[in-house]
């Protein structure tokens, strides 16, 4: 059970736009919503929080599999739908064709 009330979320992460491979595109994450605000350290700056459950991150290879590991512990939780882009298969031969009028 989740003692401090924070949600968690359930989503896919999407893919880096930095890059055109899509390694680990296929698992799904569980990550906490955070439910205290962060605090500004006074004698470094350095940024702090007094909650541990925003250095969670769990991964699950299918979204049944993440949804069934909240539900079991009582956590709420909120379901992102993935953003995934469907490609279209193209040719190299294709980018010429319109500059040929074919």
């Amino acid at each position: 059970m989740n003692k401090n009330g924070s949600r968690a979320l359930v989503h896919r992460p999407a893919k880096n736009a930095m890059q055109s491979g899509t390694f680990r595109g296929d698992l799904w994450y569980v990550e906490f919503e955070p439910s205290r605000s962060q605090y500004v350290e006074g004698l470094m700056g350095w940024t702090g929080s007094e909650e541990t459950l925003q250095q969670v991150r769990m991964c699950f290879e299918r979204k049944e599999d993440a949804i069934a590991y909240v539900e079991a512990h009582g956590i709420p939780y909120i379901l992102l739908q993935d953003a995934t882009a469907s490609r279209v298969p193209k040719s190299y031969a294709t980018n010429f064709l319109r500059k040929r009028g074919l």
